[in-house]
């Protein structure tokens, strides 16, 4: 499996670090726009972890000199239905999520779950809290505002997530239902990127086999049902 790396900061290195334990290597590390210009890998696979503004700037170079694109980049959906269309007119294949991390994606369902269940038979509120170190661009993050889709569709009201931006924390997502009687919580925590570059690298791999646009989670969703049936 060879890789090229737009974005060779923390998370770029970490995926550095994942794809060489996995027997891969990754052709290119890029950390500028300029520089993936000149980086034509049209049968290879890239996993985009830059920023909002960068990955904005460039995705159409991503989707129309690769095979298939894997983007950790958060902080673009404000043109989310361009960049999926451009994708899909291009017949290229595209793997995005607002957290790779699979124990995110496994709370992302507990969070389904719990949301019905709590909805369905008795009457709390719910929160949503995210805790991320001072240097993170964006508040709240993609993985809480997911939540708060979740939640909100299911609760049938908007529900906004309160961040706290304070220190070095990996992070930390915690959603919660209260009632007059008592409480549930459920929390994710992060104790480094390592994760999030194990989903990208898996998800880089997978797309090597698939055609389309897909959200990591739904990738998922398969084999959750595999799972609970």
């Amino acid at each position: 499996m060879d890789i090229v790396i737009s974005g060779y900061g923390k998370m770029g290195k970490e995926v550095e670090s994942v794809i060489k334990s996995r027997g891969g290597k990754s052709l290119a590390r890029i950390d500028s726009g300029t520089a993936l210009m000149n980086a034509k890998f049209e049968e290879n696979v890239c996993i985009d972890f830059t920023t909002p503004e960068a990955f904005k700037e460039n995705y159409k170079f991503i989707c129309d000199n690769f095979k298939a694109a894997v983007v950790g980049t958060t902080g673009w959906f404000d043109i989310k239905d361009e960049v999926l269309k451009y994708f899909k007119e291009k017949n290229k294949t595209l793997i995005y999520a607002t957290n790779f991390s699979i124990g995110v994606n496994i709370f992302f369902k507990l969070t389904e779950l719990s949301s019905k269940l709590i909805n369905g038979l008795a009457n709390y509120d719910p929160y949503i809290l995210e805790l991320h170190h001072k240097q993170k661009l964006d508040a709240p993050s993609g993985t809480a505002k997911t939540i708060e889709k979740i939640v909100g569709n299911i609760f049938d009201k908007r529900i906004e997530a309160e961040s706290i931006r304070s220190g070095y924390i990996k992070g930390i997502h915690e959603v919660g239902f209260e009632s007059e009687e008592d409480g549930i919580t459920l929390k994710h925590e992060a104790y480094s990127r390592r994760g999030f570059a194990e989903g990208a690298v898996t998800a880089a791999e997978w797309a090597e086999d698939i055609k389309g646009v897909f959200e990591f989670k739904e990738l998922l969703e398969e084999k959750f049902k595999n799972i609970l049936k």
